[in-house]
C-alpha cells in the first residue's frame, strides 16, 4: 500500500446544446471537460499542466468505415489537447472503438500509478455528432474546428484492440451496425423465456422507463424527460421502429455533443497538490475481457460469460459481494445490454437500488465510446455524498463483446492495487465452445434469431441468425416481401423451419415456411 495507491481525485462532463455554428471543436469539448475535472480536483487549469500520463477515449467518427474526412478533427487528440493544456505527459495514448474504453483505461492508468510509472494521470473523451451532423447537412462552416485541430500532428499510440467487431460475412448480410445487431440478442432472450412480444415490448419500455426517470433529474442528460413505458415501447410518428424490436427511444442517442474528463493520482501525487482527501474515490476492482469476439461465434445470444466473470472478477478483487453494492450503472446502449448484464450479474431488473446513475445512453446520452466516462463521474460524485458506499460500474464494447467492470468506494483499500492481467480471464472465455459456422448453407433450417430492419418509409430487410441440419450456424436475410416483414414482428419466428440458398450475389436467402 502506500503512496502508490491510485485514487480518482476529479471528475469533469459537459453538455452543449446551443447553436451548431458556434458548438465546441472536439478538442475543446475535451479541454472543458479536463478542466472541470481540474476544478472539480481543486487544482485549477493550469493543474493539468502536470499531468504525466493522458488516455483520450476514441472518436466514434474515427470507427472502422466511418467517413472521417467528413468532419474535421485532429489526427492526433491527445498530442493536441496536451499542446491546449501545456502538459508534456510522458505516456499518452488515443483508444480504439468500444463503450467498454473509460473504464478500461481508469484500471490501466490505475495500474501504472500502483506500479510507479506514473503520478497523475487524465482521461478525457468527447462525441460531437450533433453539431457536426447538422453542421454538415445544413452547409454551415468548419472553419472554427480546423482553427482547432491542427492535422499535421503524427500519428497517436494507440490503445485497446482494434479488430474489426464483425467479419466480412456477417457484414455483407446486415450485422455491421449496433441497430441491427443488438435486437438479434433481444429476440433471442425473449423466445428463451417464452415472454410474448407484446409482454415483452412492455417490459422493456417498463425498463427504460425508469431509466428516463433518473435522466430527468441529471443536469448533464441530453434528454431531461421522463417517459411511460407505453410511451417508449409504442410505434408511432416520433418513435418509429428502428430494428425490431427497438423503437427509437430504445436506442442510444449518437447526434449528442457531450464530453467528461477524470482525473487519477497517486496518493502521494493527491496530498502534494492538496487534493482534500473527502475528493478521493478509489478504485476497489476491476476487471477487463472480451466475448467470443464476432456474433456468430457466440455460444448463445441470451448471455454474457465476460459480463459475468468480469463482474465476479472485479468484486473479487474488491473483496465484497453484490449485496454490499450501493449504486449500479449498467451499459445501456440498448435494453438487452441491460437485461443481460443484470442476468449475468444476478441483479433483478427492479433491483430498488436502480440500474442507472445517469439515465442511460438513449436519455443521458454520451453514446459512442465515451457513456462510462459519464456514468464514472456521476458516482463519484455521488459517493463523494455517501462515504464508504461502494458503486459498480459496467463498460460495453462493439456487440456484447468487450467488458470492462469497476467497482468504486471512498473507503480507503485494506490491500495494494492488483489487478490481474486480463489475459489470464480472456484464455478462459476464448476456450468455450462454439459453434461452427457455415457460409454457405444449403437445404434445410431454422430461425435461432432475427431482426427486422426499418428505414424511415418502413421494414425493408430481416436479418436471420440460423442452424442448418447439420447444427451449423449461417446468417442469412429473408425475401423483401412486405407481408412476410410484417408478420415477422407480430408473431415469434424464433424456431420456425425454413429452406436457405445461397443467392446469385452471394447473399443467403432464408425463406421460411
Amino acid at each position: 500500500m502506500g503512496d502508490r495507491t491510485p485514487v480518482l481525485i476529479g471528475a469533469g462532463q459537459f453538455t452543449y446544446r446551443g447553436d451548431p455554428a458556434s458548438s465546441p471543436s472536439p478538442t475543446a469539448l475535451l479541454k472543458i471537460a479536463a478542466e472541470r475535472a481540474a476544478l472539480d480536483a481543486g487544482l485549477g487549469p493550469a493543474g493539468l499542466a502536470a499531468i504525466d500520463a493522458l488516455a483520450v477515449v476514441g472518436f466514434t467518427i474515427d470507427a472502422p468505415g466511418s467517413k472521417r474526412g467528413m468532419i474535421p478533427h485532429s489526427n492526433n487528440p491527445p498530442a493536441n489537447l496536451a499542446r491546449q493544456i501545456g502538459a508534456r505527459p510522458r505516456w499518452s495514448v488515443y483508444s480504439e472503438m468500444g463503450g467498454n474504453t473509460p473504464q478500461y483505461l481508469i484500471n490501466t492508468l490505475a495500474q501504472k500509478i500502483a506500479r510507479g510509472e506514473a503520478e497523475l494521470a487524465l482521461t478525457v473523451g468527447c462525441e460531437f455528432l450533433g453539431s457536426a451532423m447538422k453542421r454538415a447537412t445544413r452547409g454551415l462552416s468548419f472553419d472554427d474546428w480546423k482553427a482547432d485541430e491542427p492535422e499535421d500532428l503524427p500519428p497517436p499510440e494507440r490503445i485497446g484492440d482494434p479488430r474489426p467487431g464483425v467479419t466480412a460475412y456477417e457484414a455483407r448480410h446486415g450485422l455491421d451496425r449496433p441497430i441491427n445487431i443488438y435486437p438479434l440478442f433481444e429476440n433471442a432472450l425473449r423466445a428463451r423465456d417464452g415472454r410474448s412480444i407484446p409482454d415483452h415490448q412492455r417490459r422493456m419500455g417498463e425498463l427504460f422507463s425508469r431509466f428516463s426517470e433518473v435522466a430527468k433529474d441529471n443536469p448533464d442528460a441530453w434528454f431531461q424527460v421522463a417517459r411511460s413505458a407505453e410511451e417508449i415501447a409504442t410505434v408511432s410518428e416520433k418513435n418509429r421502429m428502428i430494428g425490431f424490436p427497438y423503437p427509437k427511444l430504445m436506442n442510444a442517442i449518437m447526434e449528442v455533443d457531450q464530453s467528461a474528463a477524470v482525473i487519477v493520482a497517486s496518493e502521494a501525487k493527491a496530498r502534494e497538490l492538496g487534493v482534500p482527501e473527502d475528493k478521493w474515490v478509489y478504485l476497489h476492482g476491476c476487471a477487463d475481457a472480451a466475448d467470443l469476439w464476432h456474433p456468430l461465434d457466440r455460444q448463445n445470444f441470451h448471455s454474457s460469460p465476460a459480463m459475468r466473470r468480469t463482474g465476479q472478477k472485479a468484486l473479487e478483487m474488491a473483496g465484497i459481494d453484490l449485496d454490499q453494492i450501493d449504486l449500479i450503472d449498467l451499459y445501456s446502449c440498448f435494453p438487452v445490454a441491460v437485461e443481460i448484464g443484470a442476468e449475468e450479474l444476478g441483479l433483478s431488473l427492479d433491483d430498488p437500488r436502480g440500474l442507472t446513475v445517469t439515465g442511460g445512453l438513449p436519455y443521458a446520452g454520451g453514446p459512442g465510446n465515451n457513456y462510462v466516462m459519464h456514468s464514472v463521474a456521476v458516482i463519484m460524485e455521488k459517493l463523494r455524498r455517501r462515504p464508504g458506499q461502494y458503486g459498480l460500474i459496467t463498460g460495453n464494447g462493439w456487440y456484447l463483446t468487450k467488458q470492462s467492470t469497476g467497482v468504486y468506494s471512498t473507503r480507503r483499500p485494506d490491500k495494494p492495487f492488483e489487478r490481474e492481467d486480463p489475459a489470464i480471464l480472456q484464455r478462459e472465455i476464448d476456450a468455450l465452445p462454439h459453434p461452427e459456422i457455415a457460409e454457405r448453407p444449403e437445404g434445410r433450417g431454422v430461425i435461432e434469431t432475427y431482426t427486422v430492419v426499418h428505414k424511415r418509409e418502413g421494414p425493408f430487410m430481416a436479418i436471420v441468425v440460423g442452424r442448418d441440419e447439420a447444427g451449423r450456424r449461417f446468417a442469412a436475410n429473408t425475401p423483401s416481401d412486405a407481408a412476410l416483414l410484417s408478420g415477422m414482428e407480430t408473431t415469434e419466428q424464433v424456431g420456425r423451419p425454413g429452406t436457405v440458398r445461397v443467392g446469385p450475389d452471394g447473399i443467403n436467402i432464408f425463406t421460411p415456411d
